[in-house]
């Protein structure tokens, strides 16, 4: 038998942890993510939005927001842009890392929307600005996670 997750009567409550640095971007993947989500049947109120101060705060808030246990699943999104030191890869892999984490640990699924660019015009590009919206791609793969994270749970 085959399992995989799918958009249709997907539900439950939704956190986004994003990223305020770099906004111009991060703010057109949450508009875009959220867009996804309620397209596919998630209602304005089951979505929650926490702005945290850059991507390495992200980790941090998205345990404690698995840890209230109100959510179906978390969406990560963020930018972060190369500069001429090597903070970008710091930064970057500690995020990969923590995220992972929790998803292992945990019982939901959390998506992975972290945008890693070369420059600002890449990371508009890949916010929605001429291409897909990440947020969006983010968000509809989290739709998938929920489903089928909920076809998983063994019902007692």
């Amino acid at each position: 038998m085959i399992k995989q997750g799918n958009f249709i009567n997907v539900h439950g409550k939704v956190a986004i942890v994003a990223s305020q640095f770099n906004e111009t971007v991060t703010k057109n993947l949450v508009d875009g993510a959220t867009a996804t989500l309620k397209k596919f049947g998630i209602k304005n109120e089951d979505i929650d939005i926490y702005w945290v101060p850059g991507a390495f705060e992200i980790g941090f808030t998205a345990k404690k927001v698995l840890e209230t246990n109100q959510y179906t699943g978390i969406m990560t999104l963020g930018a972060v842009i190369k500069g001429e030191t090597d903070h970008y890869a710091m930064i970057i892999n500690n995020v990969t890392s923590a995220i992972m984490q929790l998803n292992l640990e945990g019982k939901i699924p959390i998506t992975f929307g972290m945008l890693t660019t070369e420059n600002i015009e890449q990371a508009l590009q890949r916010a929605g600005l001429k291409a897909g919206n990440e947020g969006s791609s983010t968000a509809q793969s989290l739709l998938e996670m929920m489903s089928l994270n909920e076809q998983l749970i063994i019902k007692k």
